[in-house]
């Protein structure tokens, strides 16, 4: 799908996609109780629908119907699917679902499309070798069989915090108090605190101990609740970023809220008020819409930008690619990316989505102020399905084609 963006001043209000984040974890914890759980403000993206797919193959029974879902849990100590578990292409569904397949030693396959089985699952590999359970990577798939030890685990925390919340997830099914040491420096600890708060909603003991370790205490379950999904920071990031060009409203976020990207808001108005260095290390997702206002206001230097390479996809080179049809000037380092102010003009070539929802809603959010077309804007489906829908709220006009 083709999408040619007129020139024009985003005006008026919308109401926030809900979060992403916080759908994938409250239905996790619903599939895991032990009784019914009622969950409203489920987002209709392709990322959560594959988690709510893959724990209805596990076992789980989940309906959704007008964004609420119905949801009678399983227990992962029986899970015995009969088929494939999709992922899709979440990340999220992948390094969250693996560790509930490591508690019933039955085999469990799950598969994935586009770059999801590029991305680094080391950590899960590496426990599994340690503990003797078979961890075998197929043609866009990964098998495993075996049962998690009753011990602590190890993990890195430099190279996502989704390992960490996988397995915050299976240690309440085994026996007794359980930690994870972290064996790195922890990046993203905002999603892993995410993490915590709706575990604890569904009744489970879990803190951290300390700076390096969580402590999952024993004993406890999973019970139903009945629960709203917030609003999305991540996917608010775009409208707030047209309210720097226009008049917009965005409605329905939680000002308090521990998902760590709404500190766009602060960094929007550092960008807006000078050449400012910011850190992308624990708010990844904003990187693309950050580097785009930079680039159209004064510049930046963005630091922390590694872990961009693996993303759906590499988004330090395809935004520096992208944003260079506009007149932009991006520079790629090792772990930052220099945004130099130019003057910025129509782009004579077709933009391109890389199968990015993100990229692609970065490069709508530019259009806006210049015009263009996006080839693959269909990839917003991932994360955020209405997002068009709501540009066309805001009076920006556009074509698919």
């Amino acid at each position: 799908m083709t999408v040619e963006i007129k020139k024009g001043r985003a005006k008026g209000e919308i109401k926030a996609p809900t979060s992403k984040s916080y759908a994938h974890r409250m239905l996790i914890g619903a599939a895991l109780a032990e009784n019914k759980s009622r969950i409203s403000g489920i987002p209709y993206c392709d990322d959560v629908l594959a988690t709510a797919e893959c724990l209805r193959a596990l076992g789980a029974k989940i309906d959704i119907v007008g964004g609420v879902a119905e949801i009678v849990g399983f227990d992962p100590r029986c899970a015995k699917p009969v088929a494939p578990l999709f992922a899709n292409e979440s990340g999220s569904t992948l390094r969250f679902i693996l560790p509930l397949c490591l508690l019933s030693g039955n085999p469990v396959t799950i598969e994935g499309k586009g770059r999801l089985m590029q991305r680094p699952m080391g950590a899960y590999e590496e426990l599994c070798k340690e503990q003797g359970i078979l961890y075998k990577t197929g043609d866009g798939n990964i098998s495993v069989q075996g049962v998690l030890k009753n011990e602590d685990v190890r993990l890195v925390g430099n190279v996502t915090s989704q390992y960490v919340t996988g397995m915050l997830y299976a240690l309440p099914f085994l026996e007794g108090d359980r930690r994870i040491i972290l064996t790195t420096e922890i990046e993203s600890k905002p999603y892993i605190d995410m993490t915590l708060q709706v575990m604890k909603k569904f009744g489970i003991d879990v803190c951290w101990e300390n700076s390096e370790t969580l402590l999952s205490r024993g004993g406890c379950h999973y019970v139903g609740i009945e629960d709203e999904v917030e609003g999305d920071w991540s996917g608010a990031a775009f409208p707030i970023a047209l309210g720097l060009f226009g008049d917009v409203r965005v409605l329905g976020l939680n000002e308090n809220s521990l998902q760590g990207d709404r500190v766009c808001v602060e960094y929007f108005k550092a960008l807006s008020e000078g050449t400012p260095t910011l850190s992308v290390e624990s708010c990844p997702d904003l990187a693309p819409i950050l580097f785009t206002v930079a680039a159209e206001k004064n510049g930046a230097v963005f630091t922390g930008t590694r872990r961009l390479r693996m993303k759906e996809s590499d988004r330090c080179a395809v935004m520096a690619e992208e944003l260079s049809k506009f007149g932009a000037d991006i520079r790629i380092y090792d772990n930052h990316v220099e945004v130099i102010k130019t003057k910025l003009h129509t782009p004579e070539e077709i933009l391109l989505g890389h199968n990015d929802h993100r990229v692609v809603m970065s490069l709508s959010v530019l259009s806006t102020l210049y015009g263009g077309a996006i080839e693959g804007a269909e990839a917003i489906s991932k994360s955020y399905p209405d997002f068009f829908d709501d540009l066309k709220k805001l009076k920006i006009e556009f074509k698919v084609r």
